[in-house]
């Protein structure tokens, strides 16, 4: 018998908000007796939960996937802006009614804009709410639902000190890192052992941006390195090279960070707290500020001072991305050994633990009333 009735999950609209809910979706699988995830309707969350679904055995429950409207901030075209609050509304509504009917001992968000109306829904309905922030600042989603969440589960331990019923957990680590053999993977490419290896990789979507910039060095990168690059999906490089090995897309991350030397990559948490993990020096281009919200380059600004990794901004990578990549091999052995110094355990039991306690310390009165 399983210790917990149901948990509803949400996030979404990228892999950083999806990735660690999938991570720890397995042992919540293990106590639940039913778990759901509310999503977009098109949204990448629905694509992965139907995968996860997928390989699931026939006598196990299926994660019940449930589609609500989107509701998210344009901070370019502010114009499209103006109906956001009555979607926000209906989307609400219609979570609170899901929430109504699912009556969940718990709510775990990863964020992105697509929980917001579910946060607020359950707190309307006084359901315990864990919330994950995977950054060294809260994005604006997480910034609405902390102020109504049990506990906020933080990757970085200065954001838990700054956040009300803030809980330091570190960042979930993608199990199938333990497993990943790089050397299986050298072997496949036939690596040249006496050079060192470079993964290039621009984000699960890819960057068309450092595929430029890198397409421009390739010439000097082959002769010197053994260059692996994940250009992402319709993003092939024109170049071959017998030192040069291009995929669109890999399932298997681990085994290429494994067979890396140093990754040149974009500075979202979930990917720089995995290479942390696995000791990997990293030069990081971190999306700049008129694509994000300047998370990411505040990440890799972080990691910089630590002293585990180098930083290029994308508006220098035409100028100065060869340069970066020599001076960053120049001092490898110094990022190698302050990574070794440092320590970046995998947070997902400490995550599972907070989603655990939400429902152990819910008042048994409280949960009487609850959707009364």
């Amino acid at each position: 018998m399983k210790k917990y009735n149901t948990i509803v999950l949400t996030g979404g609209g990228t892999m950083g908000h999806v990735t660690p809910n999938l991570i720890i979706l397995p042992e919540l699988m293990y106590n639940f007796d039913k778990v759901y995830y509310i999503g977009s309707f098109k949204g990448v969350e629905k694509e992965k939960i139907a995968s996860f679904n997928s390989k699931l055995k026939p006598s196990q429950n299926k994660v019940e996937y449930i589609g609500i409207p989107t509701v998210k901030l344009d901070r370019v075209k502010w114009y499209k802006n103006i109906l956001l609050p009555f979607t926000l509304i209906k989307a609400i509504i219609e979570a609170k009614q899901y929430l109504r009917t699912i009556r969940p001992d718990v709510l775990f968000s990863k964020g992105g804009y697509v929980s917001v109306p579910v946060v607020i829904a359950a707190h309307q309905l006084h359901i315990p709410i864990v919330i994950h922030e995977s950054d060294l600042s809260m994005g604006l989603s997480n910034k609405i639902s902390a102020k109504r969440a049990t506990t906020v589960c933080t990757t970085f331990p200065e954001t838990a000190k700054k956040t009300v019923n803030g809980v330091y957990t570190g960042s979930a680590i993608n199990p199938k890192l333990a497993t990943a053999d790089g050397e299986k993977l050298k072997n496949k490419y036939k690596l040249y052992p006496n050079l060192k290896t470079i993964l290039i990789t621009g984000g699960s979507l890819g960057s068309t941006p450092i595929n430029d910039a890198i397409l421009k060095i390739l010439p000097y990168l082959v002769i010197n390195y053994n260059v692996l690059h994940l250009t992402g999906r319709g993003k092939k490089v024109n170049f071959h090279h017998a030192n040069y090995h291009q995929l669109e897309f890999t399932d298997d991350i681990g085994s290429f960070f494994k067979a890396s030397d140093l990754v040149i990559s974009r500075a979202g948490s979930n990917t720089i707290f995995e290479l942390a993990n696995l000791k990997k020096p990293m030069l990081l281009i971190p999306l700049p500020k008129n694509a994000s919200r300047g998370d990411q380059l505040e990440n890799a600004e972080y990691f910089k001072k630590l002293g585990i990794a180098n930083v290029i901004q994308q508006e220098d990578l035409e100028d100065h991305l060869k340069e970066a990549i020599t001076e960053t091999f120049d001092h490898l052995s110094s990022y190698t050994k302050a990574l070794n110094r440092l320590s970046f355990p995998d947070g997902k039991y400490k995550i599972l633990n907070e989603i655990y306690k939400a429902v152990d310390e819910t008042p048994e009165l409280l949960k009487w009333f609850l959707f009364k």
